[in-house]
Parts: C-alpha cells; sequence; structure tokens
C-alpha cells in the first residue's frame, strides 16, 4: 500500500519522470515482523532485490545478515556496516577471482551446486565453509525458478563429500522453493530432501550443521498473502518433523518479502489509443515498461497494483505497454487490465509493490530512457 509518507513526498516534491520511492519505516516493520516470526533463523537479506544504501545500512544497524551475489553486492553489505562473519556468498555461479576477492575480504561461506565450483572455492578460498543447493520444483510460486541453480539430493551429497575431500567445511545445504511462494508448506518437501541429505553425509562421517531455506516470501500484490507468522509456523513444524530434536542452525533469505510493500512507482500516461475504430481494447502507454524496471511483469507473472486518481468510477480492461520501441515492451494483454473509462494523457498513476526487483531490473539507456530513479525516505 501507498503510505502517507511517500504520498507526501511525492505530491511536495514532484519528481519528474518515473521514479521509485521507498519508505524505510515499512522496511524496518518487515524485518521485526520476520525476526518475531521465526526467532531461531538468521536473517539473510537478498541484496539483489533492492541494494539501496539506505536499506542496507538500516537492515545492518538492525542485525540483518546478507545474501550477495557478487564482489560488488559483497562490498556494498560491507559499506553499510555489515562484518564478513553476515555474508554469504550465494550465487553457485562464480569466477575464481571474485572467489578469492571475496575470500580477502573475509567472507567465508559460499554456496556450491557442483564438483567444478567447489574446486575453484578449494584453491581460492582454502578451509572456507561450503553449502551446495538442492533443487526444488517451486510448484506454487508465481516467479518460479528453473533448474539453473541446484542439483539434486544425491549430487548434493557427492558434491559435499568432494568439499570434505578437498579440506572445505562441508556446512550445510540449501534450497529455495520459487519467489512469490504463497503457498506456506512448499518448504516442508525441500526440508524433507534437506534431511535426506544430512542422514548420508552423517553416515559417513561428515556433519552438517546448516539449512539455508532460501527465499520465496511474497509480497502483496493484487491478492492477500500469508502473514510472515504464518510462514514461520508452517516452516518451524516442517523442521521438527524432518530434524526431530536435532534441528540445525537455519538461515532465511527474504528479498521480496523485506521490500517489496514498501516502494511505489510513480508514473505517467503517455498515450491512450486503440488499434481499429472497432478495437475494443484501449492502450495504455505509461511512461515505464520492462525496461524502465518492471522486468518482472514477463509472462504477466507478477501483476502490480496500479492506483490512480480516478478509481472508484467505471472500470474497462485495457492493454498496458511501455514507452519503448521494443514490441515486447507490453506489460498486460494477454489477461488485461482494469483502468478508469475517466483515465487520461498525462494522469499521474502509482504502481505498488514495487519496491523489489525493479531499480536493478532497469536498463541503462535503453532508447536513451534514463534508468528509475530512486529515492528512499
Amino acid at each position: 500500500m501507498t503510505t502517507a509518507r511517500i504520498l507526501d513526498f511525492i505530491k511536495n516534491r514532484r519528481p519528474e519522470g518515473p521514479c521509485l520511492v521507498v519508505d524505510l519505516d515499512v522496511v524496518k516493520g518487515n524485518y521485526h515482523a520476520f525476526r518475531h516470526a521465526m526467532p531461531d533463523s538468521a536473517i539473510y537479506y537478498a541484496v539483489k532485490a533492492n541494494p539501496a544504501p539506505e536499506i542496507l545500512s538500516l537492515l545492518a544497524s538492525l542485525g540483518s545478515s546478507f545474501d550477495c551475489a557478487s564482489v560488488a553486492e559483497i562490498q556494498m553489505a560491507l559499506d553499510a556496516g555489515a562484518t564478513p562473519d553476515r555474508i554469504s556468498f550465494g550465487n553457485t555461479i562464480k569466477k575464481e577471482r571474485d572467489i578469492a576477492r571475496a575470500h580477502a575480504l573475509g567472507v567465508s561461506l559460499f554456496a556450491v551446486d557442483a564438483h567444478e565450483e567447489v574446486e575453484k572455492i578449494a584453491r581460492a578460498a582454502p578451509g572456507a565453509r561450503v553449502f551446495c543447493r538442492v533443487l526444488t520444483s517451486g510448484e506454487g510460486a508465481e516467479w518460479p525458478l528453473s533448474r539453473k541453480f541446484g542439483c539434486v539430493p544425491q549430487m548434493a551429497v557427492d558434491v559435499l563429500v568432494y568439499a570434505h575431500q578437498l579440506g572445505l567445511e562441508s556446512y550445510g545445504v540449501s534450497f529455495h522453493v520459487g519467489s512469490q511462494m504463497t503457498q506456506v508448506d512448499a518448504w516442508d518437501s525441500a526440508l524433507a530432501d534437506a534431511k535426506r541429505v544430512f542422514g548420508s553425509l552423517a553416515k559417513q562421517g561428515i556433519h552438517l550443521k546448516m539449512v539455508n531455506m532460501g527465499g520465496g516470501f511474497p509480497t502483496r500484490y493484487l491478492k492477500d498473502i500469508p502473514s510472515a507468522e504464518a510462514y514461520g509456523k508452517a516452516i518451524t513444524a516442517a523442521l521438527r518433523k524432518h530434524f526431530g530434536n536435532s534441528i540445525p542452525l537455519t538461515i532465511i533469505e527474504p528479498g521480496r518479502g523485506m521490500v517489496g510493500n514498501a516502494g511505489v512507482i510513480k508514473a505517467e500516461v503517455v498515450l491512450i489509443s486503440r488499434k481499429s475504430d472497432n478495437d475494443d481494447a484501449r492502450w495504455v502507454f505509461l511512461d515505464i515498461g520492462k525496461f524502465g524496471g518492471l522486468a518482472e511483469t514477463m509472462d504477466e507473472a507478477i501483476r502490480y497494483p496500479i492506483r490512480t486518481v480516478h478509481d472508484g468510477g467505471e472500470m474497462e480492461p485495457c492493454v498496458i505497454a511501455g514507452p519503448t520501441c521494443d514490441s515486447a515492451d507490453v506489460l498486460y494483454e494477454k489477461n488485461m487490465y482494469p483502468l478508469p473509462l475517466s483515465l487520461t494523457i498525462g494522469d499521474e498513476v502509482l504502481i505498488e509493490g514495487t519496491g523489489a526487483y525493479t531499480t536493478t531490473y532497469s536498463a541503462v539507456a535503453f532508447n536513451g530512457f534514463e534508468p528509475l530513479k530512486a529515492y528512499v525516505i
């Protein structure tokens, strides 16, 4: 939802062009909700969701740790006040020189999902802790993750044995149930897989210590979502079910769930038109589209709430598109989006739930359009 602080900022500052405004009070509230819901799990904020320095500094001050996908993100977390022991290099695809750089900066926790990645870490970060990512189905996620990351559980066992043989600390396993996961029981089967990996390694004298339960925690778009507390209860029950009294250290990696509902994009209607005289569908073109930061509308996966000054009046399904000279820059067409009939060129619209995965998806200068501006208040 758009907060009064965001509305006041837009009204008083009148920022030009499309821009994102993030309310830090909402981020703080989300952090405390996760902390309360899962008090026994370490929170590793997924920096990729929104790496604004103000967000990282706030979370560092609250005690958060950080899941980083690159050396640049590691440096951002350090600059925000995090210590190296609160950073995980969670990308399974890393250049050896980047592993070495992270290790030199003091980072000692690395993700793997292949023997070849283990070899790189053994050379570049000897003695480091590694956790192996296990594939999950992603069923029930609005933004499912592909087979790009992770390996089957049996291979995870082999990878962690290999890491141990190469002098690394085989520390644990990880998984990701899929982004914008709206089913609270989605962690159950993944934790069952994790327990099997723990058991197989224990038989070989290797005792894992940690389960990284990934992200997937949703933000509210058009549909209501379960609370952080509901996820916490379901995940805690699944941990007890599979691990009994020997519950390992656990990590969660909220990204979208931490910052998604804290941000609103202010945009403008550039054109409203039809494709023929008898065309039923209006086309509404905004000054922001897929290449301006709304990449998650790909396949119409994420449907953002769009607010206008005409809300409450008669509505009509519309095609919504961005401003660039690329035919792929259409946000909603297969499943058209209801907008007020009285909406007109020059009107301002607010796109809610855009605090995550927008600024970092914004193109540098496609068609000469500037990257998405962001304000953190």
